[in-house]
């Protein structure tokens, strides 16, 4: 008995269009997502790893700061995929005319773009998980283990030839060969004081932590300090000492002082800053910052949805002719806009104090509004 309004053959015919085009969008993200992956893990993790192992840092551990980056690499590169990706399919499927053929099936363009938003919405909860509970358990280890190495390997801090800003400090550095540093000058200052001093010694040698909250120790051989105030450059004090022993503490080395919001999912983070703001004395600055850091937890993994929304609407306006091409061509544009804006926000928070949930927000805010205006005619159609 067939009920009336229904058609088995147009049900089935339907299923199989719909379970192609999931097919085919998850297809392409996966193509652009490996591709995006290579690219980044080559040009951040590789560098690094050939960098330690020029220093004679142990393959093992190298390799293992490489896998605990990769939590990172996947949040950076799942939004550009989905973009890309679905711009390509969606792109090649219109000059293929099989989008043609889903509209002879009596599919509207809103019954296309219910598909690509679910397959958008499913990879930004999968991003979002990475970045949230894989991204700070990565660098909690990634963390450790770096320490791990600088302790056991202190010549990986610092290079031959090279100035280094260590805090409040610059240091130049002369020959490297191991532990033993040559030549090596500190110029310190602080910002609460109008005095200066520099720090020089013919050989230093490093070795590993022996006090409690110390990264790295620095023992000068034959040093002179000289001290001066900086209104009145006749006014000094010269100490000259046949040993000086300087210690280098975790956050000077690595920039990380106390916690670290990277390490925490979105709710710690969150309970962190409820205590920062209940207090008076805590810089606005730095509760600013660390709320940039919560957005980035939302913007940057739920930006596969914006990213679906607007590779729809753009697909089928650029897409008849050589769709493929034109996808990948106006994806790699938009992508390189997006991180742009991205990092500008960044630094508007950092450097200028501006409101971190309009610097975060606005490029996904941005792209779902040119979406919408974009998407306005084709869903009517």
């Amino acid at each position: 008995m067939v009920l009336p309004g229904f058609n088995r053959n147009t049900d089935l015919k339907n299923n199989l269009l719909i379970r192609y085009l999931y097919k085919e969008l998850f297809l392409y993200f996966l193509i652009c997502f490996a591709f995006l992956f290579v690219v980044f893990f080559a040009n951040q993790i590789l560098l690094i790893g050939e960098d330690m192992l020029a220093k004679r840092a142990p393959f093992k551990d190298v390799s293992k700061i490489m896998i605990y980056s990769m939590p990172a690499i996947i949040a950076q590169s799942s939004p550009f995929a989905t973009l890309v990706g679905f711009l390509m399919c969606l792109g090649r499927m219109s000059s293929d005319n099989e989008i043609l053929i889903f509209r002879a099936s009596g599919f509207s363009f809103r019954s296309i773009l219910k598909p690509v938003l679910v397959m958008g919405l499913a990879i930004s909860f999968v991003s979002f998980f990475v970045n949230d509970y894989l991204l700070p358990l990565s660098t909690i280890k990634y963390n450790q283990l770096y320490r791990k190495i600088m302790r056991s390997n202190p010549s990986v801090v610092l290079e031959s030839n090279s100035i280094k800003r260590i805090d409040n400090s610059t240091v130049v550095i002369g020959d490297v060969k191991d532990s033993d540093v040559s030549d090596i000058i500190f110029f310190n200052s602080k910002e609460d004081s109008n005095k200066e001093t520099i720090i020089i010694a013919g050989k230093s040698v490093l070795t590993g932590a022996k006090n409690q909250g110390v990264l790295l120790q620095l023992d000068m051989s034959d040093s002179i300090m000289t001290t001066f105030e900086l209104e009145n450059f006749n006014n000094y004090e010269v100490l000259s000492t046949e040993n000086t022993i300087l210690n280098l503490f975790d956050s000077t080395i690595t920039g990380r002082g106390g916690k670290n919001p990277r390490e925490m999912t979105f709710y710690d983070l969150r309970k962190e800053i409820r205590i920062m703001k209940a207090d008076p004395d805590e810089d606005d600055m730095r509760i600013n910052t660390w709320m940039m850091e919560y957005y980035k937890k939302f913007a940057i993994p739920f930006g596969s949805i914006f990213f679906a929304f607007l590779a729809f609407s753009i697909a089928f306006l650029f897409g008849k002719h050589n769709g493929l091409t034109m996808g990948l061509f106006i994806g790699i544009i938009i992508c390189v806009l997006y991180w742009a804006m991205q990092i500008s926000g960044q630094l508007l928070v950092t450097r200028v104090n501006l409101n971190s949930f309009w610097c975060i927000w606005v490029p996904n805010i941005l792209m779902a509004v040119i979406a919408c205006i974009l998407s306005i005619n084709l869903i009517r159609k």
